[in-house]
């Protein structure tokens, strides 16, 4: 008994040791809350507003997307497959949505502002859904979207003088306040997708 006594008074003095420090950390805390506003968490904020011409040889911007849900996808009009295979799957989504392609959006961004001019643009999605608008812009507007958006892309040389272009291959998918809402998964049949993304619309 006397040995057990010795332990146990050990053991609650380093409870009492341990509370005074989450007590202590707690002060500290709401100290500093009351001092410098709420403590959160940052989140990465990924779109905003831009200024691009479309397809069309039209300004378009952020505001003309007001209330509606969309999706972005950046790309180049040479890219040899993802790019392409993308706005086919796209394309076949806006077409199961039917009539509620008309409340949504998609954008193809280009990373490669040299090469794709409105003219190279709409000759290119000529092949696919109407509803996709093609953006360019000088390389400084471009960047800055593609900033935005948290998009990578670098110009790979190749052989000859020609070059290709490295870039992010993923679909965002952006609510009708113009927030980002997720990666628009593109791995699953049209039908499937084109369900979801009208839980949106």
């Amino acid at each position: 008994m006397s040995g057990r006594l010795p332990r146990l008074l050990l053991v609650f003095t380093a409870f009492l040791a341990g509370l005074g420090v989450c007590l202590g950390a707690i002060m500290y805390l709401s100290a500093r809350g009351s001092e410098s506003g709420p403590i959160s968490i940052p989140t990465a904020q990924i779109g905003g507003p831009f200024r691009l011409v479309d397809q069309n040889g039209m300004p378009f911007t952020d505001q003309d997307l007001k209330g509606k849900t969309f999706l972005v996808f950046f790309g180049f009009t040479h890219c040899p497959d993802v790019c392409p295979t993308t706005l086919f799957e796209v394309s076949e989504i806006l077409r199961k949505l039917g009539s509620d392609a008309d409340r949504t959006a998609v954008l193809f961004i280009t990373v490669d502002p040299e090469r794709d001019t409105p003219a190279s643009m709409k000759d290119y999605l000529a092949s696919f859904d109407p509803h996709i608008r093609g953006l360019s812009g000088d390389a400084a507007a471009l960047a800055a979207v593609a900033k935005a958006y948290r998009v990578y892309y670098k110009k790979v040389p190749l052989e000859g003088g020609d070059y290709t272009m490295d870039h992010t291959a993923i679909v965002y998918l952006m609510g009708k306040d113009g927030q980002f809402v997720s990666p628009f998964n593109m791995k699953r049949t049209a039908d499937v997708a084109a369900a979801d993304l009208r839980k949106y619309l």
